[in-house]
């Protein structure tokens, strides 16, 4: 099989990101929508008040009301290794196996990217602020996201939930993204002696708790300080990807500015790119814990 510039098949490309939303918290905790290359608008409604009843030959009544577009337009990512240049020489059942592994592993990279970019508003590779990509699109950066300061030295993390809660206001609380820091202090707390989240022993990650979609995850603090996101990922954000995934085989040069040319170490270049969106609809629907 000769490769250069391709694309995954449609097939791979949803299967890639199937196995995204298994390692992202953020895609397990939200809903995804499909986002085109341009960017999809999406048109926010803050309605006031209650439905009127309307008598017979009654008049309809005035609503305050206001709307408001965010835009979701996405960024590009892009991941790269290193093989041997047989890949280029073995059988095409052996090329399929390769690309097959790889993009399982870039699945887990944009699943590990996603998070750290929505939560923290970072390069995931540099670890640093990508305001001109991101800006206040992230739940860090965000300002109107409450911080609930988690004090390590007196760790209470139920309490700080309830904080959190409490700062939602009439928004839902139905998602929670914590490290497992935050897990594991969950784990300890006994009232007269008993377990109160036993179902976090061994550092288990059990999906729900106390009726809340809950995820343990080390993209929560992969900025340091950072220990809990939570609020309303069903209704206050969405993410979604363009559904094409570029694929290329490079076999000449330095594409990842490592200094060592390909053909002077008998290599090729994997890299695959993807395109990824999501939108904060309102910052107030959300919480940080933070040291």
């Amino acid at each position: 099989m000769a490769f250069s510039s391709a694309t995954f098949p449609h097939d791979l490309v949803k299967e890639v990101f199937n196995t995204a939303q298994g390692h992202s918290s953020v895609a397990k905790l939200s809903e995804q929508v499909p986002v085109s290359f341009s960017g999809t608008d999406v048109m926010v409604f803050q309605l006031d008040g209650e439905v009127n009843l309307v008598g017979e030959n009654a008049a309809k009544a005035e609503h305050n009301n206001s709307n408001y577009i965010v835009p979701m337009k996405p960024v590009k990512i892009e991941y790269g290794a290193r093989v041997s240049d047989e890949f280029l020489r073995c059988s095409e059942e052996k090329q399929l196996e390769i690309m097959r592994g790889f993009a399982d592993g870039f699945s887990k990279k944009i699943a590990r990217g996603l998070d750290i970019m929505v939560f923290h508003g970072v390069n995931p590779k540099t670890g640093t602020p990508a305001t001109g990509l991101i800006g206040a699109n992230s739940l860090d950066t965000n300002t109107d996201v409450t911080a609930v300061t988690y004090v390590p030295a007196t760790p209470d993390i139920e309490g700080n939930i309830a904080t959190g809660l409490a700062a939602l206001g009439d928004y839902d609380f139905n998602g929670l993204a914590i490290d497992k820091t935050a897990s594991s202090e969950l784990a300890k707390l006994t009232i007269n002696g008993v377990k109160q989240y036993p179902q976090l022993a061994w550092g288990a990650n059990p999906g729900v708790i106390n009726g809340v979609a809950t995820d343990i995850n080390t993209t929560v603090s992969a900025v340091t300080g950072k220990h809990g996101y939570m609020g309303d990922f069903k209704n206050a954000f969405k993410w979604g990807y363009a559904d094409v995934v570029n694929f290329d085989v490079i076999e000449y040069g330095d594409p990842d500015n490592s200094g060592k040319d390909l053909k002077g170490y008998n290599q090729v270049y994997l890299r695959a790119e993807a395109y990824i969106g999501w939108a904060i609809f309102d910052g107030a629907a959300f919480a940080r814990i933070e040291e």
